[in-house]
Protein backbone atom coordinates (compact mmCIF):
# COMPACT_ATOMS: atom_id res chain seq x y z
CA UNK A 1 0.00 0.00 0.00
CA UNK A 2 1.22 3.84 -0.76
CA UNK A 3 2.94 5.30 2.44
CA UNK A 4 0.10 7.37 3.48
CA UNK A 5 2.48 9.81 4.43
CA UNK A 6 4.21 10.34 1.78
CA UNK A 7 0.94 11.21 -0.46
CA UNK A 8 -0.22 14.84 -1.56
CA UNK A 9 -3.30 15.84 0.22
CA UNK A 10 -4.97 15.28 -3.33
CA UNK A 11 -3.85 11.57 -3.06
CA UNK A 12 -5.02 10.87 0.00
CA UNK A 13 -8.36 12.62 -0.61
CA UNK A 14 -8.90 10.01 -3.63
CA UNK A 15 -7.82 7.33 -1.51
CA UNK A 16 -10.35 7.97 0.89
CA UNK A 17 -12.86 8.56 -1.38
CA UNK A 18 -11.94 5.44 -3.31
CA UNK A 19 -12.19 3.53 0.26
CA UNK A 20 -8.81 2.42 -0.91
CA UNK A 21 -7.92 3.98 3.12
CA UNK A 22 -10.17 5.32 5.21
CA UNK A 23 -9.47 8.44 7.18
CA UNK A 24 -9.08 6.80 10.79
CA UNK A 25 -5.93 5.05 8.96
CA UNK A 26 -4.34 7.98 7.37
CA UNK A 27 -4.95 9.95 10.38
CA UNK A 28 -2.79 7.53 12.41
CA UNK A 29 -0.34 7.04 10.07
CA UNK A 30 0.57 11.01 10.68
CA UNK A 31 0.41 10.47 14.07
CA UNK A 32 2.98 6.98 13.99
CA UNK A 33 5.14 10.04 12.05
CA UNK A 34 4.84 12.32 14.68
CA UNK A 35 5.33 10.28 17.31
CA UNK A 36 8.83 8.97 15.19
CA UNK A 37 10.58 12.13 14.20
CA UNK A 38 8.93 15.23 16.38
CA UNK A 39 10.88 15.44 18.94
CA UNK A 40 14.04 15.73 16.43
CA UNK A 41 12.05 17.99 14.45
CA UNK A 42 9.67 20.41 17.15
CA UNK A 43 7.02 21.36 14.85
CA UNK A 44 4.37 20.62 17.18
CA UNK A 45 3.43 22.41 20.43
CA UNK A 46 0.16 20.54 20.73
CA UNK A 47 -0.83 17.27 19.52
CA UNK A 48 -4.66 16.18 19.58
CA UNK A 49 -4.14 12.57 19.21
CA UNK A 50 -7.93 11.67 20.50
CA UNK A 51 -9.61 14.87 18.73
CA UNK A 52 -8.31 13.97 15.17
CA UNK A 53 -9.17 10.42 15.70
CA UNK A 54 -12.52 11.38 16.87
CA UNK A 55 -12.73 13.45 13.24
CA UNK A 56 -11.25 10.87 11.35
CA UNK A 57 -13.63 8.47 12.47
CA UNK A 58 -16.59 10.95 11.92
CA UNK A 59 -15.40 11.53 8.43
CA UNK A 60 -15.58 7.68 8.01
CA UNK A 61 -19.01 7.37 9.15
CA UNK A 62 -20.24 10.02 7.31
CA UNK A 63 -19.14 8.13 3.66
CA UNK A 64 -19.95 5.23 5.03
CA UNK A 65 -24.10 6.90 4.97
CA UNK A 66 -23.05 8.09 1.73
CA UNK A 67 -22.83 11.47 2.12
CA UNK A 68 -21.54 13.79 -0.39
CA UNK A 69 -17.85 14.88 1.08
CA UNK A 70 -15.32 17.28 -0.46
CA UNK A 71 -11.96 16.56 -1.90
CA UNK A 72 -9.68 17.13 1.07
CA UNK A 73 -12.85 15.16 3.74
CA UNK A 74 -10.43 13.04 6.06
CA UNK A 75 -6.85 14.93 4.93
CA UNK A 76 -5.12 15.61 8.23
CA UNK A 77 -3.79 19.47 8.58
CA UNK A 78 -1.25 20.55 11.31
CA UNK A 79 -2.20 24.48 12.44
CA UNK A 80 -0.08 27.15 13.22
CA UNK A 81 -0.47 27.92 16.90
CA UNK A 82 -1.93 31.61 16.42
CA UNK A 83 -5.64 30.27 15.34
CA UNK A 84 -7.80 29.83 18.02
CA UNK A 85 -9.29 26.31 18.23
CA UNK A 86 -12.30 25.44 20.28
CA UNK A 87 -10.84 23.54 23.44
CA UNK A 88 -7.90 23.05 22.15
CA UNK A 89 -4.29 25.30 23.41
CA UNK A 90 -3.53 28.15 21.52
CA UNK A 91 -0.35 29.76 22.56
CA UNK A 92 0.76 32.13 20.05
CA UNK A 93 4.05 30.66 21.19
CA UNK A 94 4.20 32.90 24.01
CA UNK A 95 4.27 31.67 27.84
CA UNK A 96 1.72 34.58 28.33
CA UNK A 97 -1.20 32.66 26.96
CA UNK A 98 0.34 29.50 28.26
CA UNK A 99 -2.29 27.05 28.49
CA UNK A 100 -5.32 29.18 26.79
CA UNK A 101 -8.26 27.14 25.53
CA UNK A 102 -10.09 29.23 23.34
CA UNK A 103 -13.90 28.87 23.59
CA UNK A 104 -14.67 29.30 20.11
CA UNK A 105 -13.05 28.54 16.48
CA UNK A 106 -11.60 30.66 14.03
CA UNK A 107 -13.36 31.03 10.80
CA UNK A 108 -10.85 28.93 8.46
CA UNK A 109 -11.23 26.26 11.38
CA UNK A 110 -14.81 26.66 11.26
CA UNK A 111 -14.38 25.84 7.17
CA UNK A 112 -11.85 23.20 7.66
CA UNK A 113 -13.91 21.54 10.15
CA UNK A 114 -16.78 21.79 7.35
CA UNK A 115 -14.71 20.46 4.43
CA UNK A 116 -14.04 17.43 7.04
CA UNK A 117 -10.58 18.41 7.65
CA UNK A 118 -8.63 16.47 10.59
CA UNK A 119 -6.62 18.67 12.37
CA UNK A 120 -3.81 17.00 13.94
CA UNK A 121 -2.49 19.69 16.29
CA UNK A 122 -1.27 23.30 16.90
CA UNK A 123 2.26 23.79 14.98
CA UNK A 124 5.47 26.02 16.86
CA UNK A 125 6.12 29.85 15.65
CA UNK A 126 7.71 32.93 16.53
CA UNK A 127 5.85 34.82 19.65
CA UNK A 128 3.29 36.26 18.29
CA UNK A 129 4.59 35.61 14.67
CA UNK A 130 7.27 37.75 15.35
CA UNK A 131 10.19 36.19 13.61
CA UNK A 132 11.96 34.85 10.85
CA UNK A 133 13.44 31.88 12.60
CA UNK A 134 11.09 29.98 14.73
CA UNK A 135 14.05 30.68 18.16
CA UNK A 136 11.77 33.54 19.13
CA UNK A 137 9.02 30.86 20.36
CA UNK A 138 8.85 30.75 24.16
CA UNK A 139 8.79 26.52 23.65
CA UNK A 140 11.56 26.40 22.62
CA UNK A 141 12.90 26.36 18.36
CA UNK A 142 11.58 24.02 15.30
CA UNK A 143 14.47 22.27 13.59
CA UNK A 144 14.49 22.29 9.48
CA UNK A 145 14.40 18.75 8.65
CA UNK A 146 17.02 19.13 5.87
CA UNK A 147 19.56 20.29 8.35
CA UNK A 148 18.23 20.05 12.08
CA UNK A 149 21.09 22.29 12.79
CA UNK A 150 19.22 25.32 10.77
CA UNK A 151 16.09 26.93 11.21
CA UNK A 152 12.92 26.16 9.24
CA UNK A 153 11.92 29.84 8.78
CA UNK A 154 9.59 31.84 10.46
CA UNK A 155 7.23 32.87 12.03
CA UNK A 156 5.18 29.66 10.93
CA UNK A 157 8.28 27.21 11.10
CA UNK A 158 6.40 24.84 12.69
CA UNK A 159 4.05 24.46 9.50
CA UNK A 160 6.31 24.18 7.18
CA UNK A 161 8.96 21.86 9.29
CA UNK A 162 5.56 19.45 9.91
CA UNK A 163 5.73 19.30 5.89
CA UNK A 164 9.55 18.91 5.16
CA UNK A 165 9.16 16.47 7.98
CA UNK A 166 5.95 14.59 6.11
CA UNK A 167 4.18 15.20 9.88
CA UNK A 168 1.52 16.21 8.05
CA UNK A 169 0.17 16.65 4.31
CA UNK A 170 -0.93 20.18 4.29
CA UNK A 171 -0.69 22.58 6.90
CA UNK A 172 -1.83 26.62 7.94
CA UNK A 173 0.27 29.37 8.55
CA UNK A 174 0.09 33.24 8.72
CA UNK A 175 1.81 35.80 6.61
CA UNK A 176 2.25 39.06 7.86
CA UNK A 177 5.76 39.74 6.32
CA UNK A 178 6.77 36.65 4.83
CA UNK A 179 5.89 34.54 7.91
CA UNK A 180 4.21 31.63 5.10
CA UNK A 181 6.97 32.20 1.82
CA UNK A 182 9.81 32.37 3.86
CA UNK A 183 9.33 29.13 5.91
CA UNK A 184 8.55 27.51 2.66
CA UNK A 185 11.86 28.81 0.92
CA UNK A 186 13.95 27.28 3.82
CA UNK A 187 11.65 23.97 4.01
CA UNK A 188 11.54 23.13 0.17
CA UNK A 189 7.65 23.45 0.46
CA UNK A 190 5.03 26.10 -1.15
CA UNK A 191 4.10 28.57 1.06
CA UNK A 192 0.80 30.46 -0.32
CA UNK A 193 -0.28 34.20 0.97
CA UNK A 194 -3.34 34.97 -0.39
CA UNK A 195 -5.03 38.17 -0.85
CA UNK A 196 -5.31 40.68 1.98
CA UNK A 197 -8.93 40.16 3.08
CA UNK A 198 -8.95 37.07 0.88
CA UNK A 199 -9.34 34.51 4.03
CA UNK A 200 -11.12 35.66 7.25
CA UNK A 201 -8.37 36.92 10.23
CA UNK A 202 -11.63 36.24 12.30
CA UNK A 203 -10.05 34.09 15.12
CA UNK A 204 -6.65 34.93 14.57
CA UNK A 205 -4.43 36.22 17.19
CA UNK A 206 -3.55 39.82 15.72
CA UNK A 207 -0.17 40.68 15.56
CA UNK A 208 -0.18 43.58 12.89
CA UNK A 209 -4.04 44.08 11.97
CA UNK A 210 -3.75 45.66 7.91
CA UNK A 211 -1.13 42.82 6.92
CA UNK A 212 -2.12 39.99 8.55
CA UNK A 213 -2.97 37.08 6.50
CA UNK A 214 -3.44 33.29 7.06
CA UNK A 215 -3.12 30.84 3.89
CA UNK A 216 -2.60 27.25 2.95
CA UNK A 217 1.27 25.41 3.17
CA UNK A 218 1.74 22.42 1.29
CA UNK A 219 4.07 19.96 -0.52
CA UNK A 220 2.48 20.61 -3.98
CA UNK A 221 1.22 23.59 -6.04
CA UNK A 222 -2.58 21.39 -5.81
CA UNK A 223 -2.63 21.06 -2.19
CA UNK A 224 -2.27 24.35 -1.54
CA UNK A 225 -4.64 25.41 -4.15
CA UNK A 226 -7.07 22.77 -3.03
CA UNK A 227 -6.85 24.25 0.84
CA UNK A 228 -6.81 27.97 -0.26
CA UNK A 229 -10.03 27.28 -2.18
CA UNK A 230 -11.68 25.39 1.23
CA UNK A 231 -10.56 28.43 3.48
CA UNK A 232 -11.03 31.73 1.54
CA UNK A 233 -14.49 33.47 0.62
CA UNK A 234 -16.11 36.80 2.83
CA UNK A 235 -16.73 36.54 6.32
CA UNK A 236 -19.01 39.06 7.70
CA UNK A 237 -17.24 38.62 11.01
CA UNK A 238 -14.16 40.07 9.79
CA UNK A 239 -14.30 44.22 8.88
CA UNK A 240 -11.42 43.75 6.45
CA UNK A 241 -12.72 40.59 4.42
CA UNK A 242 -13.52 41.17 0.83
CA UNK A 243 -17.00 40.29 -0.74
CA UNK A 244 -15.80 39.01 -3.91
CA UNK A 245 -15.77 35.56 -5.46
CA UNK A 246 -13.10 33.34 -4.05
CA UNK A 247 -10.80 32.83 -7.90
CA UNK A 248 -10.64 29.38 -9.49
CA UNK A 249 -6.86 28.69 -7.61
CA UNK A 250 -7.74 25.02 -7.98
CA UNK A 251 -8.16 25.09 -11.84
CA UNK A 252 -5.45 27.55 -12.15
CA UNK A 253 -2.78 24.79 -10.62
CA UNK A 254 -3.93 22.26 -13.00
CA UNK A 255 -3.57 24.26 -15.66
CA UNK A 256 0.14 25.26 -14.78
CA UNK A 257 0.64 21.54 -14.69
CA UNK A 258 -0.16 21.43 -18.17
CA UNK A 259 3.31 23.11 -18.74
CA UNK A 260 2.27 26.17 -21.08
CA UNK A 261 2.65 29.59 -20.07
CA UNK A 262 2.26 30.87 -23.90
CA UNK A 263 1.41 34.87 -23.27
CA UNK A 264 2.26 35.17 -20.08
CA UNK A 265 4.08 37.70 -18.47
CA UNK A 266 6.99 37.78 -15.89
CA UNK A 267 8.44 40.78 -14.46
CA UNK A 268 11.26 41.19 -13.19
CA UNK A 269 11.90 43.84 -10.55
CA UNK A 270 14.91 45.59 -11.43
CA UNK A 271 15.44 46.76 -7.47
CA UNK A 272 15.85 43.23 -6.51
CA UNK A 273 18.53 42.34 -8.76
CA UNK A 274 21.67 41.64 -6.77
CA UNK A 275 19.69 42.49 -3.67
CA UNK A 276 21.61 41.01 -1.14
CA UNK A 277 20.90 37.60 -2.59
CA UNK A 278 23.42 34.69 -2.14
CA UNK A 279 25.35 34.21 -5.24
CA UNK A 280 23.62 29.81 -5.06
CA UNK A 281 20.29 31.20 -4.51
CA UNK A 282 20.51 33.27 -7.65
CA UNK A 283 21.88 30.73 -9.86
CA UNK A 284 18.83 29.10 -8.69
CA UNK A 285 15.88 31.57 -9.24
CA UNK A 286 17.80 31.89 -12.70
CA UNK A 287 17.69 28.60 -13.36
CA UNK A 288 13.69 28.49 -12.98
CA UNK A 289 13.29 31.58 -14.89
CA UNK A 290 14.56 29.85 -17.71
CA UNK A 291 12.86 26.67 -17.40
CA UNK A 292 9.28 29.20 -17.38
CA UNK A 293 10.74 30.74 -20.79
CA UNK A 294 11.30 27.24 -22.35
CA UNK A 295 7.01 26.84 -20.85
CA UNK A 296 6.44 29.90 -23.19
CA UNK A 297 6.38 32.85 -20.62
CA UNK A 298 7.77 36.04 -21.33
CA UNK A 299 10.39 38.31 -19.03
CA UNK A 300 10.09 41.79 -18.75
CA UNK A 301 11.98 44.20 -16.64
CA UNK A 302 9.72 46.22 -14.33
CA UNK A 303 10.65 49.34 -12.32
CA UNK A 304 9.68 49.60 -8.12
CA UNK A 305 11.50 52.11 -7.17
CA UNK A 306 9.95 52.45 -3.36
CA UNK A 307 10.67 49.02 -2.94
CA UNK A 308 14.29 49.69 -1.63
CA UNK A 309 11.87 51.62 1.57
CA UNK A 310 9.54 48.43 2.37
CA UNK A 311 11.67 46.91 5.20
CA UNK A 312 12.01 50.21 7.03
CA UNK A 313 8.19 50.78 6.48
CA UNK A 314 7.12 47.38 7.73
CA UNK A 315 9.07 47.80 10.68
CA UNK A 316 7.50 50.55 11.85
CA UNK A 317 4.37 49.58 10.90
CA UNK A 318 3.98 45.95 11.82
CA UNK A 319 5.23 47.35 15.40
CA UNK A 320 2.92 50.47 16.02
CA UNK A 321 0.31 47.67 15.13
CA UNK A 322 1.74 45.55 17.11
CA UNK A 323 1.57 47.70 20.27
CA UNK A 324 -1.94 47.97 20.12
CA UNK A 325 -3.25 44.88 19.64
CA UNK A 326 -0.56 43.27 22.50
CA UNK A 327 -2.27 45.74 25.18
CA UNK A 328 -4.84 43.39 25.56
CA UNK A 329 -2.74 41.04 27.24
CA UNK A 330 -2.45 42.42 30.80
CA UNK A 331 -3.47 39.74 33.02
CA UNK A 332 -6.61 40.35 33.74
CA UNK A 333 -8.62 39.23 31.66
CA UNK A 334 -7.25 35.90 30.51
CA UNK A 335 -3.59 33.84 30.06
CA UNK A 336 -0.48 34.69 32.47
CA UNK A 337 -1.40 36.61 35.39
CA UNK A 338 1.71 37.22 37.99
CA UNK A 339 2.27 39.37 40.64
CA UNK A 340 -1.09 39.21 42.06
CA UNK A 341 -0.29 38.46 46.00
CA UNK A 342 -2.83 41.33 47.15
CA UNK A 343 0.04 43.55 47.79
CA UNK A 344 0.61 45.45 44.24
CA UNK A 345 -1.75 47.61 42.10
CA UNK A 346 -3.86 46.23 39.15
CA UNK A 347 -0.93 48.47 36.94
CA UNK A 348 1.95 47.02 38.96
CA UNK A 349 0.36 43.39 38.28
CA UNK A 350 -0.46 44.38 34.57
CA UNK A 351 3.46 45.48 34.48
CA UNK A 352 4.85 42.51 36.35
CA UNK A 353 2.52 40.05 34.01
CA UNK A 354 3.60 41.42 30.55
CA UNK A 355 7.21 41.64 32.03
CA UNK A 356 6.97 37.61 32.90
CA UNK A 357 4.97 36.37 29.79
CA UNK A 358 6.39 38.64 26.83
CA UNK A 359 9.56 37.43 25.43
CA UNK A 360 12.38 39.67 24.36
CA UNK A 361 11.65 39.99 20.99
CA UNK A 362 7.94 40.79 21.15
CA UNK A 363 9.00 43.63 23.91
CA UNK A 364 11.68 44.83 21.24
CA UNK A 365 8.98 45.32 19.04
CA UNK A 366 6.08 46.61 21.34
CA UNK A 367 8.87 49.42 22.35
CA UNK A 368 9.45 50.39 18.85
CA UNK A 369 5.62 50.58 18.04
CA UNK A 370 4.45 52.72 21.21
CA UNK A 371 7.47 55.16 20.24
CA UNK A 372 6.68 55.52 16.56
CA UNK A 373 2.80 55.86 18.03
CA UNK A 374 3.77 58.32 20.41
CA UNK A 375 2.66 62.45 20.63
CA UNK A 376 5.41 64.42 18.90
CA UNK A 377 6.27 61.45 16.34
CA UNK A 378 3.78 59.67 14.77
CA UNK A 379 3.86 61.89 11.51
CA UNK A 380 7.31 61.59 11.74
CA UNK A 381 7.33 57.73 11.69
CA UNK A 382 3.94 55.96 11.29
CA UNK A 383 2.46 58.84 9.05
CA UNK A 384 5.90 58.66 7.04
CA UNK A 385 6.14 54.66 6.88
CA UNK A 386 2.07 54.92 5.83
CA UNK A 387 3.27 57.67 3.00
CA UNK A 388 5.63 54.58 1.72
CA UNK A 389 3.04 51.87 1.40
CA UNK A 390 0.89 54.02 -0.80
CA UNK A 391 3.61 54.25 -2.61
CA UNK A 392 4.92 51.05 -3.12
CA UNK A 393 1.02 50.14 -3.95
CA UNK A 394 1.17 52.56 -7.33
CA UNK A 395 4.89 50.63 -7.82
CA UNK A 396 2.55 47.47 -7.89
CA UNK A 397 -0.04 48.80 -9.89
CA UNK A 398 2.33 50.22 -12.42
CA UNK A 399 4.22 46.97 -12.96
CA UNK A 400 1.47 44.81 -13.48
CA UNK A 401 0.25 46.76 -16.82
CA UNK A 402 3.40 45.66 -18.03
CA UNK A 403 3.29 42.29 -16.48
CA UNK A 404 0.84 39.68 -14.77
CA UNK A 405 2.71 38.55 -12.59
CA UNK A 406 6.12 40.13 -10.92
CA UNK A 407 9.20 37.38 -9.55
CA UNK A 408 11.72 36.70 -7.27
CA UNK A 409 13.61 35.22 -5.02
CA UNK A 410 11.56 34.33 -2.04
CA UNK A 411 14.45 34.74 0.79
CA UNK A 412 18.31 36.15 0.04
CA UNK A 413 19.89 33.25 1.50
CA UNK A 414 18.99 29.84 2.56
CA UNK A 415 17.99 27.94 6.17
CA UNK A 416 21.33 29.67 8.50
CA UNK A 417 22.22 28.01 11.35
CA UNK A 418 20.79 28.82 14.96
CA UNK A 419 22.05 31.40 16.40
CA UNK A 420 24.09 32.72 13.68
CA UNK A 421 21.70 36.06 13.35
CA UNK A 422 19.59 36.43 16.82
CA UNK A 423 22.32 38.60 18.14
CA UNK A 424 21.62 41.01 15.24
CA UNK A 425 18.14 42.09 14.19
CA UNK A 426 18.59 43.60 10.93
CA UNK A 427 20.35 40.55 9.63
CA UNK A 428 17.40 38.50 10.65
CA UNK A 429 14.79 41.32 9.37
CA UNK A 430 16.69 40.58 6.23
CA UNK A 431 15.34 37.43 5.72
CA UNK A 432 11.56 39.10 4.49
CA UNK A 433 13.43 41.57 2.27
CA UNK A 434 11.36 40.05 -1.11
CA UNK A 435 8.25 39.19 0.79
CA UNK A 436 7.41 42.25 2.93
CA UNK A 437 5.84 44.26 -0.20
CA UNK A 438 3.28 42.31 -0.98
CA UNK A 439 1.94 42.27 2.58
CA UNK A 440 2.44 46.15 2.54
CA UNK A 441 0.31 46.06 -1.16
CA UNK A 442 -1.76 43.35 -0.02
CA UNK A 443 -1.44 41.36 -3.09
CA UNK A 444 -1.14 37.37 -3.57
CA UNK A 445 2.19 36.16 -3.56
CA UNK A 446 3.32 32.30 -3.24
CA UNK A 447 6.73 30.31 -2.70
CA UNK A 448 7.80 27.48 -4.78
CA UNK A 449 10.60 25.49 -4.41
CA UNK A 450 13.03 25.81 -7.76
CA UNK A 451 16.25 23.82 -6.68
CA UNK A 452 19.59 23.64 -4.39
CA UNK A 453 21.85 25.51 -2.91
CA UNK A 454 24.77 24.10 -0.81
CA UNK A 455 22.23 21.17 -0.50
CA UNK A 456 19.51 23.35 1.19
CA UNK A 457 16.12 24.49 -0.33
CA UNK A 458 15.78 27.84 -2.77
CA UNK A 459 12.43 29.37 -3.08
CA UNK A 460 10.66 31.05 -6.49
CA UNK A 461 8.03 33.94 -5.24
CA UNK A 462 6.00 34.58 -7.50
CA UNK A 463 3.40 37.91 -6.95
CA UNK A 464 0.17 38.39 -7.89
CA UNK A 465 -2.08 41.59 -8.31
CA UNK A 466 -4.69 42.19 -5.65
CA UNK A 467 -8.12 39.19 -6.41
CA UNK A 468 -5.89 37.62 -8.99
CA UNK A 469 -4.62 34.48 -6.97
CA UNK A 470 -5.18 32.03 -9.42
CA UNK A 471 -2.45 33.87 -11.38
CA UNK A 472 -0.03 32.57 -9.28
CA UNK A 473 -0.95 29.30 -9.48
CA UNK A 474 -0.84 28.73 -12.22
CA UNK A 475 3.11 30.26 -12.79
CA UNK A 476 3.63 28.35 -9.96
CA UNK A 477 2.14 24.90 -11.39
CA UNK A 478 3.69 25.48 -14.53
CA UNK A 479 7.37 25.84 -12.66
CA UNK A 480 6.43 22.34 -10.64
CA UNK A 481 5.80 20.53 -13.46
CA UNK A 482 9.29 21.72 -15.11
CA UNK A 483 11.34 21.29 -11.72
CA UNK A 484 9.60 18.82 -9.60
CA UNK A 485 9.11 18.95 -6.06
CA UNK A 486 12.03 18.93 -3.06
CA UNK A 487 12.45 15.47 -0.86
CA UNK A 488 14.55 16.18 2.43
CA UNK A 489 16.98 13.80 3.57
CA UNK A 490 15.39 10.59 5.91
CA UNK A 491 14.83 11.86 9.16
Amino acid sequence: MTDLTRATAAELGRLIASGEASAEEVTRAHLDRIGEVDERVHAFLHVDTDGAVEAARAIDSARAKGEQLGPLAGVPVAVKDVIATTGVPTTAGSKILENWRPPYDATIMTRMRAAGLVMLGKTNMDEFAMGSSTEYSAYGPTNNPWDLGRIPGGSGGGSAASLAAYEAPLAIGTDTGGSIRQPGAVTGTVGAKPTYGGTSRYGLIAFSSSLDTPGPCARTIEDAALLHAVIAGHDPRDSTSIPAPVPDVVGAARLGASGDLSGVKLGLVKEFAGEGAEPGVSAAFRDALDALVKLGAEVVEVSCPHFEYALPAYYLIAPSECSSNLARFDGVRYGLRTGDDGSKSLEEVMSLTREAGFGAEVKRRIIIGTYALSSGYYDAYYGQAQKVRTLITRDFAAAFEKADVLVSPTTPFVAFPFGSRTSDPYQMYLADLYTIPSNLYGGPAISVPCGLSEGLPVGFQIMAPTLADDRMYRVGGALESALGTLTPPAL
